[in-house]
């Protein structure tokens, strides 16, 4: 094993801030500003800190780590209740049906209202691979890692879990739902609102956004193509995210347009397999290849490993012992890889 998954430190702003500059604009919760990673952290440092409570606005930033060079090389978050401090928009997709007598004909539009539906979900988000490990499977590593995390701490979590995807960005950076629709009303271009969004929250969209349902007829021809799809860059987090349980169910981003997936937290694939048990050999006389976790809240720690059930317990290779800092006794959870 060379990668593990950690509770990310002060001491990784810089990391992040190198990383931020790679995601090509429309990544909200990967700003490349510092003060605004720095306040991340600091929120991420004070979640890790508290240990019990009812469930509230917290977010947990995790950090892949390269064990034998100590390179950050991936990051992703959790949040366990969106639209505490802001309200949490989306745009639901629906239809109005209308029917003229006269004309003998029934008229179906599409519509998109502004909706705070998803409010009180906790969110999986802010997943970001280096450009150059996006091989080995860290992808799923990393997104996989937030669910064993979830399970790990269940209590902390909503019954219901969503995952925005980013949307259709064009060559210059910008955003054809943005701009054919809500730019309109705010006098400022995709990247200027998406990085505004980002360093000082949703306010602003309570103030300007408009509340009345959009005829999607009335959008331009590239801002109706863009409602619902995903970035290409975001594909194939769309495939993890449905091997995982989540749907698309007409909720899409405000800023551009991208699908929100949604799932019951309970019934994350992920989530829903994962084994508790405590390590009673660690050895190399194989197993099944598996994500394996352990420890809680800061110390939580999760990699790639080999498990095999023995008298008592579970064999772990001693890669991954090394690596995630397990030893004979300690508990861990773990779910098949496949």
């Amino acid at each position: 094993m060379t990668f593990r998954i950690r509770a990310a430190r002060d001491s990784d702003l810089q990391h992040l801030y190198e990383m931020a500059k790679l995601t090509g604009g429309g990544f909200t919760n990967l700003p490349p500003d510092k003060t605004a990673l720095t306040s991340k952290l600091e929120r991420s440092r004070d979640a890790f800190t508290r240990a019990d409570g009812p469930i509230t606005d917290d977010l947990f930033v995790l950090i892949l780590e390269n064990v034998q060079t100590g390179e950050v090389r991936g990051t992703c978050q959790i949040f366990t209740r969106v639209g505490q401090k802001y309200p949490f928009y989306s745009y639901r997709i629906g239809q109005l049906t209308q029917q003229s007598k006269e004309l003998n004909r029934t008229f179906r539009a599409d519509m998109l209202a502004l909706t705070t539906d998803l409010e009180g979900c906790s969110e999986v988000g802010g997943l970001f691979l280096h450009p150059g490990e996006r091989a080995g499977g860290l992808g799923m590593l990393l997104a996989r890692s937030r669910y064993l995390f979830i399970a790990q701490h269940r209590a902390r979590f909503a019954d219901r879990i969503l995952a925005e995807l980013r949307g259709i960005i064009d060559e210059a950076g910008g955003s054809p739902f943005w701009d054919g629709l809500a730019g309109r009303f705010f006098g400022m271009n995709f990247q200027d609102a998406d990085y505004f969004n980002a360093t000082h929250g949703h306010q602003f969209i309570a103030d300007l956004f408009p509340k009345h349902p959009i005829y999607v007829s009335m959008l331009s021809e590239t801002a109706r193509a863009a409602i619902g799809l995903p970035h290409p860059s975001g594909r194939a987090a769309m495939r993890m995210l449905e091997n995982e349980g989540f749907a698309f169910e007409n909720y899409i981003d405000i800023f551009d347009g991208g699908p929100t997936m949604t799932a019951r937290t309970d019934q994350v694939k992920t989530i829903a397999n994962a084994r508790a048990a405590a390590v009673a050999a660690i050895d190399d006389d194989g197993g099944e290849a598996a994500l394996i976790a352990t420890g809680t809240l800061a110390d939580f720690r999760c990699g790639y490993g080999k498990v095999r059930e023995v008298n008592g317990g579970i064999s772990i290779d001693r890669a991954s012992a090394a690596a995630l800092a397990i030893d004979g006794g300690a508990m861990i959870s773990f779910v098949r890889r496949g």
